[in-house]
């Protein structure tokens, strides 16, 4: 399976730019209402995760907070680093590494930013793979006990 399956594409996705001011990043993220976001450059390279912890320690900085509207995302403090993994990486790639993140950032082989696969996502696909499986086995199971029933009719 190629991890393209999942793919929340670039043009669905909210993120930041990375010469943004700190004041408009805080203002996209609260509009986008996540709690992570994708920080990228202008040329489209990831750059990393912002998240709201990091605005937090940053504007809780009298420093910072005096220079909000000049200072841009780049500049800010980032604790949180979402590793992405490359869109030709392997299923198990993504799968390790979706599980220490709510989100993986996906890049292409020139690290341009080009979506996400969230974690949701991956849980969402595995449960209804779970069900369609649950499902065959309970129609086996019944298929065998009519069979069984007709076998016990015959003897």
């Amino acid at each position: 399976m190629n991890i393209m399956f999942f793919l929340t594409p670039k043009h669905e996705v909210s993120y930041l730019y990375h010469d943004q001011t700190i004041a408009e990043g805080l203002e996209s993220m609260q509009e986008a209402g996540y709690t992570a976001i994708p920080l990228i450059s202008r040329e489209g390279k990831y750059i990393g995760t912002v998240t709201e912890g990091d605005f937090l320690r940053a504007l809780s900085d009298p420093n910072i907070w005096q220079q909000r509207d000049i200072m841009y995302m780049e500049q800010m403090e980032r604790r949180v680093q979402n590793k992405p993994v490359r869109a030709d990486a392997q299923i198990n790639d993504l799968l390790d590494t979706a599980l220490h993140q709510n989100f993986v950032p996906v890049i292409d082989d020139r690290d341009c930013f080009v979506g996400i696969v969230t974690r949701q996502r991956i849980m969402d696909y595995c449960i209804s793979e779970i069900k369609k499986k649950t499902e065959k086995m309970q129609k086996h199971e019944k298929a065998m006990e009519a069979q069984n029933e007709l076998n016990e009719l015959w003897v």
